[in-house]
């Protein structure tokens, strides 16, 4: 069962969207919050597995939410109804597992729950693009030729795999899995396994 807390300052949203995942067998609504510090409160309280977070609310907003969250092991999936897409970097940088838009339709919403449950990172295509085509990002006009193993690592580098995870799957050594993540974001002219997990989403290789 997938424990999700929800934080938006209209009721009306959240009443709308635990409806809806407490219809989902595999989901439950374990909490709401009306502003990011009682988000951030909850968290600790309920240990929730996903946190659907809206950017603007009051007392804290979802950017400060985010960063008093770094570390903990509850994914945080942006769910907005801004468009600007200055707020997609910093939301991922400060460590959002998941980028989307309210007007996504009901049941994507759904499987991105499920996807950045099972370790996933996952945006909104205005987001995806919004975020690589920002400064410093590297964005190629197409996808950057890589190795074999090299895209192997990447998809699942996208998946949320640790380096010990990924060679475990590939059975080689984890010293030659840095090496490989190494290459991967100098080839793709990106900072770190984030940004080439949004390259990955991007252009269809994770």
């Amino acid at each position: 069962m997938i424990r999700v807390l929800i934080a938006d300052d209209h009721p009306v949203v959240r009443q709308g969207l635990r409806t809806f995942l407490d219809l989902q067998d595999d989901i439950t609504v374990v909490g709401e919050a009306g502003d990011g510090a009682q988000a951030v409160e909850l968290v600790g309280e309920l240990s929730p597995d996903v946190l659907l977070l809206d950017l603007k609310m009051p007392v804290l907003d979802g950017l400060g939410a985010l960063e008093r969250l770094t570390g903990t092991p509850t994914r945080v999936v942006v769910l907005t109804s801004v468009s600007d897409p200055a707020d997609v970097g910093p939301a991922m940088r400060a460590g959002a597992a998941g980028f989307l838009y309210k007007d996504v339709d009901p049941q994507a919403l759904v499987q991105a729950v499920r996807a950045v449950h099972g370790g996933q990172v996952l945006l909104a295509p205005e987001a995806a693009g919004a975020m690589l085509a920002a400064p410093g990002n590297g964005q190629a006009p197409g996808p950057v030729p890589l190795t074999e193993r090299e895209r192997e690592v990447l998809a699942l580098i996208a998946a949320g795999r640790s380096n010990r995870e990924i060679a475990r799957s590939l059975a080689v050594a984890e010293k030659t899995v840095k090496t490989h993540v190494s290459n991967v974001l100098m080839k793709l002219g990106v900072q770190d396994r984030t940004q080439a997990a949004l390259y990955a989403v991007r252009h269809g290789l994770g």
